[in-house]
């Protein structure tokens, strides 16, 4: 595939409004990893700038949105569109950071279902087929957003995320689909404690993140 053309990279308050352009980390078709679309093929589209914080993120190279170029969002949709799976996910970094209108309206006039994982921290813009909202401590959803979500996907960290996790769900739709995800680094220790949670909870369902344990991006 050609690689997509890149302009100077600039801050987040640097990035046009409009969303011609958009600050790209790195894109690459995969097989989705977590939540409710696992195991199915997917363009990956992550975005730089992210202000929430999480201290367990796994990609915190995303962060500043400095160091990612730039990008026409025509040549971003052009390379997603090459590749088989004609499902894209937007994912960061903190993607509602910018307008992405202009990229899924075009991603959807192309036949692609355009697809957001965000923690809710700006309202939404941009036309999605599916809305993963994955809430952080470290910044609240707008209230906005939570109408939105067809899955909500909660990390545990440890034991009092999951009361903060009903919170959430009891702000969500009743078509919302329910997650629970171990973070990471601890899944040895967090995975039986959901594990037991949404068997006396069964509203809830387990995601785990199974790209990192087939070894994929």
């Amino acid at each position: 595939m050609e690689e997509t053309k890149t302009f100077k990279t600039a801050s987040i308050h640097q990035v046009p409004k409009d969303g011609s352009l958009l600050p790209l980390m790195e894109a690459f078709y995969t097989i989705q990893g977590e939540g409710g679309n696992t195991g199915t093929a997917a363009y990956f589209i992550r975005l730089g700038g992210c202000d929430v914080g999480c201290h367990w993120c796994d990609v915190k190279e995303s962060w500043d949105a400095e160091q990612h170029p730039l990008t026409p969002i025509e040549d971003i949709v052009e390379t997603a569109a090459a590749y088989p799976g004609k499902a894209v996910v937007i994912t960061g970094g903190e993607p509602l950071l910018y307008n992405l209108a202009p990229l899924t309206e075009q991603l959807q006039a192309r036949g692609i279902k355009t697809f957001i994982e965000s923690s809710g921290a700006y309202a939404v813009s941009g036309n999605w087929d599916w809305f993963c909202l994955s809430p952080k401590k470290f910044k609240q959803p707008d209230p906005s957003v939570y109408p939105f979500a067809d899955e909500l996907k909660v990390v545990i960290f440890n034991k009092s995320d999951f009361k903060w996790a009903e919170e959430h769900a009891a702000k969500v739709g009743e078509s919302c689909s329910l997650y629970l995800q171990p973070e990471w680094s601890k899944a040895q220790e967090i995975t039986p404690l959901i594990v037991e949670y949404v068997k006396n909870n069964p509203k809830w369902r387990v995601s785990l993140q199974t790209h990192k344990y087939m070894d994929i991006p």
